[in-house]
């Protein structure tokens, strides 16, 4: 109480001159669960790395990025009083985890004290006809920037090159790493380059736009056969496993007192941080996992350690599959 700014930056181990990537871990250290989920789009890195792509942190030229310490006091704020971001998460009915991801986003960009938010999922139409919509625009420091937001799961093929970013799929085996990465190049990003929608933007500015994307999520290697990582992958993307249901007996063997549970899907951001109350005993995940429909869908699960008396902190995720995931043959 009463430090100066950078008194308390200093304090939290976030002195000026780093990133917000030296935050990677401060989502575990929040209590509520949005306000956490709300941290890690923020702090969790990119799945592919900047080189080739366009991509570009939506927070770059703000001061949160050049003093973290910043950024980790407003989000303790917010871990304060959740009572705003759960006002605002109210807004939308929308349950989509993709959706869910953007309003993070939107709440964050209506924050941050040098940027302004200019239009989010603005409708670009021609004719009756809608052409799609531009998920951000915004005005920094460097200009103004068209960006599309995007979270995603993927799983590495056991088998063929896992540098083919068409060997990445979601756990439902639909999506595909090379699919979502056409359609923002193709088809998101030259939207705003499109004739219809230069009447658009012409009444919100009079300056350049820039397009780029961001994406984040986690990308879920094979187990046992451990593969490599797609092309342009980030060094440092978030990662788990994925394993077979015949094969879960094998790997729980290697941590065999490890407490397990299972992850719902509005809860896949962030990592989970609960209390002993919520914590399944063993039996109760091993009858869970005796009726486990892995056939229907993948499902995440999440290896919990106690860090002190009465909260546990996920450790690991795996996605436990079916034995003939893929549902269908990928070339």
């Amino acid at each position: 109480m009463g430090e100066t700014p950078k008194q308390r930056q200093t304090i939290l181990g976030y002195a000026p001159g780093m990133s917000i990537s030296s935050l990677h871990d401060f989502p575990t250290r929040l209590l509520n669960p949005q306000v956490r989920d709300l941290a890690w789009a923020i702090v969790s890195p990119p799945l592919l790395d900047n080189g080739r792509w366009m991509q570009r942190h939506p927070l770059a030229a703000t001061r949160w990025q050049a003093s973290p310490g910043l950024l980790a006091d407003w989000l303790i704020r917010q871990d304060d009083d959740p009572t705003p971001l759960q006002a605002w998460l109210a807004r939308s009915s929308v349950r989509r985890l993709g959706l869910y991801y953007e309003r993070l986003w939107q709440y964050v960009l209506c924050q941050v004290p040098d940027i302004e938010l200019l239009a989010a999922n603005l409708p670009i139409r021609q004719g009756g006809q809608t052409l799609g919509e531009l998920d951000l625009l915004l005005r920094d420091a460097e200009g103004v920037h068209h960006l599309e937001l995007a979270v995603k799961f993927y799983l590495g093929l056991d088998q063929g090159d896992s540098l083919r970013h068409d060997h990445w799929l979601g756990p439902g085996s639909h999506d595909r790493l090379d699919l979502k990465l056409a359609h923002l190049c193709q088809r998101q990003l030259p939207l705003a380059q499109h004739a219809q929608a230069a009447a658009v933007l012409q009444e919100l500015t009079c300056q350049p736009v820039r397009s780029s994307f961001w994406l984040g999520g986690y990308l879920f290697q094979p187990w046992p056969s451990a593969g490599g990582t797609p092309a342009d992958c980030n060094p440092q993307h978030l990662h788990g496993r994925w394993i077979r249901q015949s094969c879960w007996k094998e790997f729980d063997q290697l941590h065999p007192n490890a407490r397990w549970q299972p992850l719902q899907r509005q809860s896949w951001l962030a990592p989970a941080r609960i209390e002993t109350l919520q914590l399944w005993a063993r039996d109760e995940f091993d009858q869970w996992l005796a009726l486990a429909p892995a056939a229907t869908q993948p499902r995440l699960l999440i290896r919990l350690d106690s860090v002190d008396h009465g909260t546990w902190i996920e450790q690991e995720r795996v996605f436990l599959v079916d034995d003939a995931w893929p549902a269908q043959t990928h070339t």
